[in-house]
């Protein structure tokens, strides 16, 4: 079976449809439009310097060693751009007919009964430090992977011995079919592959700081969550790839800073502008791209319902009753953002806008409630970000109306992350969703049971998400699906908000997938494919 049969049946059994488009009236890219995503043919050199926030992607704490980065998923273009992928997740220039391709895999093979995945790795490839990427070296890290703590590490339902290798293909061998195997590896530690010998000769701690991979890009200095500086991978299996000289990441405060640095020409770059007045500044901006990317990942009141006050279904459906989501999303964001009632948003698969009986804003049925537990106090908290702060600002005023009482405070990542490890929380306002709702920070991070990131402990949910996971059909996928987003609303496990859509904005000559087109993301931020992208002189 050649590549492109292997790749449409497979494709086939894990996707039904990619609806990828940008939402609202903020969509397509302003100042410079869509002519400069398509510009071209692509120069080579230069230097491209871009922008992350510093409470989200601009923060790497534990390094980029992939099995022991904690934020890794947070991470995705630093992690991208020093190991590449084995695969990736491309879309046309408008964000529509997203595909998963194969990157430094050449291929993959699923089995009939769904229980066997062979991943055949491209062959000349070097990592940078010029030894050799083969099968051999992609076995080493998938076994490191799936012992590693990281947030992003694959949930493979792996048989014994599950990991082997066949000449230049990995073979995977689980207990049960795992439909979204491929798809999920897009957002896992297990799509960066380390070399193993730059790791045997550096030791774990100097790696994480000067990482090796086969990406397009090689660390040259790394400041944790501050600034990585990376330099052309010479060994990069693409000829005449990467584009850029040099690539360099840099923390920044937040969006208005990261704006009047690329205005200034400081920058060149920035991913996920949020900022509603900054994004309608920007769409007629004459010196920078503003490219809107498809919203997969609406916002979640999580409530850790393992815990009083939420272990009561009626103190749950208070926070329903007392939400106003159109309010919000007319207040605050203009109506740019779409209202999601469950674990997906419009530019990723298996969505639906609505749910059949999801409770909505009903301020009387609100009160009621909250007399009966005799008052209602709650804890709110979230990361530090233009949309989640100015959502939780909301949240606050609304629910004291109610005659809930609230406090609020905002986290850096890391430090969230140990708040939902010790099970010290109440509610926190998060993102809650993915291309595919099972991979990354899709559905099963925050609603199954045995997740660290979970508020949720129900057997029945746990086993409709399961099974969603487990078969194959498209059709019995989407509905397993509803069945739980039906479940978790039925139940009041936590009620979904706004899918935010987020922004890239690119200096006027900067050119590249996913920066200046549009591509789904895959958790928060999209995939911007580095190699590809380039600097008009």
């Amino acid at each position: 079976m050649d590549f492109k049969t292997r790749t449409a049946r497979v494709l086939a059994l894990v996707a039904v449809a990619v609806l990828a488009t940008a939402c609202g009236g903020a969509g397509g890219a302003g100042g410079a439009g869509d002519g400069n995503a398509a510009a071209g043919p692509p120069q080579r050199g230069g230097t491209l310097t871009v922008l992350e926030l510093a409470s989200f992607a601009g923060g790497w704490p534990s390094g980029l060693d992939p099995a022991t980065n904690t934020t890794g998923a947070a991470n995705l273009s630093l992690m991208t751009a020093i190991y590449g992928g084995l695969f990736r997740l491309s879309a046309d220039e408008d964000g529509s007919n997203a595909r998963v391709e194969p990157d430094l895999a050449s291929g993959y093979d699923v089995s009939p009964d769904g229980k066997t995945v062979r991943i055949t790795i491209r062959d000349g490839v070097k990592f940078s430090d010029g030894t050799p990427f083969n099968a051999e070296a992609v076995a080493f890290n998938f076994n490191r992977d799936i012992k590693s703590t990281c947030t992003c590490a694959p949930k493979w339902p792996l048989a014994d011995n599950g990991i082997t290798t066949e000449g230049n293909t990995v073979v995977l061998k689980f207990t049960r079919p795992y439909a979204p195997v491929i798809n999920a590896m897009l957002v896992s530690n297990a799509n960066w592959i380390a070399s193993p010998t730059a790791l045997q000769q550096l030791g774990q701690d100097k790696f994480r700081v000067t990482p090796v991979g086969a990406g397009p890009f090689k660390v040259e200095n790394n400041v944790l969550s501050s600034e990585l500086r990376l330099t052309r991978n010479e060994n990069y299996y693409k000829p005449g790839q990467p584009y850029l000289d040099k690539l360099v990441f840099k923390s920044i405060g937040g969006d208005q800073a990261a704006y009047q640095a690329v205005q200034a020409g400081q920058a060149q770059a920035y991913e996920g502008m949020v900022t509603t007045p900054l994004i309608e500044q920007a769409q007629a901006d004459k010196r920078v791209t503003l490219t809107v990317q498809p919203a997969t990942s609406p916002y979640v009141i999580q409530l850790n319902t393992k815990a009083a006050p939420f272990n009561d279904q009626r103190a749950r459906e208070a926070i329903y009753y007392a939400t106003d989501v159109a309010a919000i999303r007319k207040g605050l964001f203009k109506d740019l953002y779409p209202v999601s009632q469950m674990f997906t948003a419009p530019g990723g698969l298996f969505h639906h806008d609505t749910v059949p009986g999801y409770r909505t804003y009903d301020l009387a049925k609100a009160k009621e409630l909250v007399t009966q537990l005799g008052g209602l106090t709650v804890d709110l908290a979230t990361l530090k970000s233009y949309v989640a702060e100015q959502v939780i600002t909301a949240l606050k005023s609304q629910w004291e109306a109610a005659g809930i009482t609230v406090t609020m405070h905002t986290d850096e990542l890391n430090a969230q992350i140990q708040r939902y490890n010790s099970g010290q929380w109440q509610i926190q306002l998060a993102t809650s969703g993915a291309w595919d709702p099972a991979a990354g920070t899709g559905v099963g991070f925050r609603f199954l049971s045995n997740r660290p990131f979970s508020g949720v402990d129900d057997p029945q949910l746990d086993s409709l998400l399961n099974q969603a996971e487990a078969v194959t059909d498209p059709a019995q996928r989407d509905a397993l699906y509803q069945q739980a987003g039906k479940l978790m609303s039925d139940k009041a496990y936590a009620p979904f908000l706004l899918a935010d859509a987020r922004a890239n904005l690119a200096a006027r000559g900067v050119h590249g997938p996913g920066l200046t087109t549009k591509i789904p993301p895959l958790v928060v931020n999209n995939g911007i494919q580095w190699d590809s992208v380039w600097r008009s002189s």
